[in-house]
C-alpha cells in the first residue's frame, strides 16, 4: 500500500500569503526569528568573554581593552539572552506554535490573539534588554541571577542603576509573555485535539510541550512576583531582600525592614531550576519520536515514558534548594533537597534507558537504523544529556557542592546538559521538520559535516571546564592573570586549558557555517521535497494537515504514534484507518 500524497508542505507555502500576524505559523516563524537574533548576540558575547579571559589586555577594535564591569555586563547579557530568549522561546513557543496544532490534528491554537500579544511583549522585552548597554552606567553586572544586595542597591557598582532597572523590566515582561503563551498552549492541547487523539496517543513531543508549559505557569509567576519585590526594594523603600544594616562601598545604609537576600534565592531558584526542564523537555520528547522513526521501532515503554516526562517536570519544581547549599540553609533542608535532587535521576535514567532500548535490536546496533542528519542530532542529544547529567549527582551532594559551587565545574555541567543539549534539540527540530515547513530537504552531506564538527568542538570546549573547576577556578572573575599569591599561582596553572577552551569555542562557532550555507542554498532551490520524506507516522505529516480552510477535510486519529512492524519494514500513520500498514517509499 503506497503512502498517500501529502500536500502539507505545499499548502503550508500556499497559505502563507493569507496568514495574519495572529496565525500560529506566522508567530512560530516570528518566535524563531527573535530567538535567532538573540542567539547571534549571545554567541558574540560569549566569544568576547572567552577572548578577554584568555588575553585580558587585548584591545577590542574601536573600543580598547574590555573593562571588568563590561565583562560582567557581558556575562549578564549572555546568560539572559541564551537562557530566556533562545532556550525557552525557540523550542517551546517557536516550534510549538509551528508544529503543535498539526500534531494534535488541529488547524489553530486556542487563543490566537493572546499568542500574538505574547510575541509582541517578548519583542518589547528583548528591545529593553538590548538597550541596557547604552544607558548611563551600562548594563547590569549582577548576572542573570541578579542576587541582592548587589542587585538591590544602585550604589553597588556600574550598571546597577538604570541598567539594572531595564533588566528588571525586560525579564518582567518576559515572564508575563511566557505566562500568556503557556495558557494558550495548555488550552490548545486540552481542548483542540482532533477526534481519536486520546491522551495516550499524543506524541511524546506534545507531552514535552505540555509539561513545559505547565511548569512555566507557576515558575514564571513566582519570578514575576520576585522582580516586583526587588523593584520595590530599589525604589519604594521596602526591605524584602535587604538586611536592616548594610555596608555598600564603605557607606552604611539602613533598610526599613530586616529582610534577607535568602528570600530572593528561594523565589528565584523556584523559577530557575524548573527553567532547565522548560528548556529541555520539548527536545526530550522530540528525541524519543525521532529515534523511533529512524530506528523503525516503537518507543520502548511508551506509556511509561509519558509518566516519566510528567514526573521529571513534577520533581523538577521541588529541587530548587540544591542551588543554595552554600547560602546558609539548615542542614536538614540541605539533606532534603539533596535527596530530592538525586531522586530526579531515576526518571531521567528511565528516559535514557528507553532511548537506548529503542535504538537497539533492529535499530542502530543491528545496522538497520537510518543514520540521517536528524537521527545523528538525536543521538548527539542523548550523548550530551548523559554526559552533562553524570555531574548532576555530584553537585547534589552538599559537601561536594561547597567546593565546586561557583566554579567552572558548574559552568561545564549546565552548558552540556542544558545549553548544548538544548541547541542540539533545536537543530534536530530544524532538520527534521524543514521539509514540512519549507517543502525542501536540507542537504544531508552538509548536515552531517555540521553535526560532527559541532559535537566534537562542543565536547572540546566544555569537558576541560570540569578540570579547571576541580582546580578551583571561579566563574564571574573578569581576569585570571596579574593576581598575587597562591590564588594567582592556581589560576596561572589553568591558563593553558583556558587558551584551549577559547580556541575550541571559536571553532565551535565556525562549525555553524556549514549549517548557514546549507540553509541558504536550500532556500534558494526549488521546493522538491517528498510529502513525507522520513516515512513518519505522526499527524503533522498527514495530507491537508496544514490546510487553513475551516471547511477543509476533517482530521482524525486512528492509531498511536510510532506504529511500526517488528521488522521495521511497514508502518501505520496515525491518520490512516486501521488497514494494511504502509511500505516505506
Amino acid at each position: 500500500m503506497s503512502e498517500p500524497q501529502n500536500p502539507g508542505g505545499a499548502s503550508f507555502r500556499a497559505s502563507a500569503k493569507g496568514w495574519g500576524m495572529a496565525h500560529h505559523r506566522t508567530l512560530g516563524l516570528a518566535y524563531l526569528g527573535l530567538s535567532t537574533a538573540a542567539l547571534l548576540a549571545g554567541v558574540t558575547l560569549s566569544l568576547l568573554m572567552r577572548l578577554h579571559l584568555t588575553w585580558p589586555d587585548w584591545p577590542l577594535p574601536l573600543h580598547g581593552p574590555i573593562l571588568p564591569e563590561e565583562y560582567l555586563g557581558a556575562v549578564t547579557l549572555h546568560g539572559t539572552l541564551m537562557l530566556f530568549f533562545v532556550l525557552t522561546v525557540a523550542p517551546l513557543w517557536g516550534f510549538g506554535s509551528l508544529i503543535l496544532p498539526a500534531q494534535i490534528g488541529s488547524r489553530r491554537m486556542a487563543f490566537p490573539t493572546l499568542n500574538a500579544a505574547a510575541f509582541w511583549t517578548l519583542v518589547a522585552s528583548l528591545l529593553i534588554l538590548c538597550a541596557s548597554p547604552f544607558v548611563a552606567g551600562g548594563t547590569a553586572i549582577s548576572g542573570w541571577t541578579a542576587y541582592p544586595p548587589l542587585s538591590a542597591v544602585a550604589a553597588t557598582g556600574p550598571g546597577q542603576a538604570l541598567g539594572m532597572d531595564l533588566w528588571l523590566a525586560s525579564i518582567g515582561l518576559f515572564s508575563l509573555a511566557t505566562c500568556m503563551a503557556a495558557v494558550n498552549m495548555v488550552t490548545t492541547i486540552v481542548c483542540l485535539r482532533c477526534d481519536g487523539m486520546a491522551w495516550h496517543r499524543l506524541p511524546l513531543t506534545v507531552w514535552g510541550w505540555f509539561t513545559a508549559a505547565l511548569l512555566s505557569l507557576p515558575s514564571f509567576a513566582v519570578l514575576l512576583a520576585a522582580l516586583v519585590l526587588l523593584f520595590c526594594d530599589r525604589h519604594l523603600g521596602t526591605g524584602f531582600f535587604l538586611p536592616a544594616t548594610l555596608v555598600v562601598n564603605g557607606i552604611v545604609t539602613h533598610s526599613p525592614a530586616d529582610g534577607s537576600p535568602l528570600l530572593w534565592l528561594h523565589l528565584f531558584w523556584f523559577f530557575g531550576h524548573p527553567e532547565v526542564y522548560i528548556a529541555i523537555l520539548p527536545g526530550m520528547g522530540l528525541v524519543s519520536m525521532v529515534l523511533a522513526n529512524f530506528a523503525r521501532r516503537r518507543v520502548f515503554a511508551y506509556r511509561l515514558m509519558i509518566a516519566v516526562m510528567v514526573l521529571i517536570g513534577g520533581i523538577g519544581i521541588l529541587v530548587w534548594g540544591h542551588h543554595m547549599f552554600v547560602a546558609g540553609l539548615s542542614p536538614f533542608a540541605g539533606s532534603a533537597f539533596a535527596i530530592s535532587t538525586m531522586a530526579i535521576a531515576i526518571p531521567a535514567s528511565a528516559e535514557v534507558l528507553s532511548w537506548i532500548a529503542t535504538v537497539c535490536g533492529s535499530g542502530v546496533i543491528a545496522g538497520k537504523a537510518r543514520l540521517t542528519t536528524p537521527m545523528l542530532f538525536a543521538l548527539g542529544f542523548v550523548s550530551l544529556f548523559i554526559t552533562g547529567g553524570l555531574t548532576g549527582p555530584i553537585l547534589a551532594q552538599p559537601i561536594l557542592d561547597q567546593y565546586l559551587h561557583n566554579t567552572f565545574f558548574v559552568v561545564a555541567h549546565f552548558h552540556l546538559i542544558m545549553a548544548m543539549a538544548g541547541v542540539f534539540g533545536l537543530y534536530l527540530a530544524t532538520y527534521y521538520w524543514f521539509p514540512l515547513i519549507a517543502g525542501r530537504m536540507l542537504n544531508e552531506r552538509l548536515g552531517k559535516i555540521h553535526f560532527w564538527l559541532t559535537i566534537f568542538f562542543a565536547y572540546s570546549t566544555f569537558l576541560p571546564m570540569h578540570i579547571t573547576g576541580l582546580a578551583g577556578e571561579p566563574r564571574h572573575y573578569a581576569q585570571f592573570t596579574g593576581i598575587a599569591g597562591p590564588a594567582g599561582e592556581l589560576l596561572a596553572a589553568t591558563m593553558p586549558l583556558q587558551r584551549h577552551i577559547t580556541l575550541s569555542a571559536i571553532f565551535l562557532a565556525l562549525a555553524q557555517v556549514p549549517f548557514m550555507i546549507n540553509l541558504w542554498r536550500t532556500l534558494r532551490s526549488p521546493a522538491t521535497s517528498a510529502p513525507n520524506p522520513w516515512d513518519a507516522t505522526t499527524m503533522e505529516w498527514a495530507p491537508n494537515a496544514f490546510s487553513d480552510e475551516p471547511s477543509g477535510p476533517e482530521l482524525n486519529t486512528h492509531a498511536g504514534p510510532c506504529e511500526y512492524s517488528l521488522d521495521g519494514e511497514t508502518f501505520h500513520p496515525q491518520w490512516q484507518p486501521v488497514t494494511q500498514p504502509n511500505q516505506p517509499e
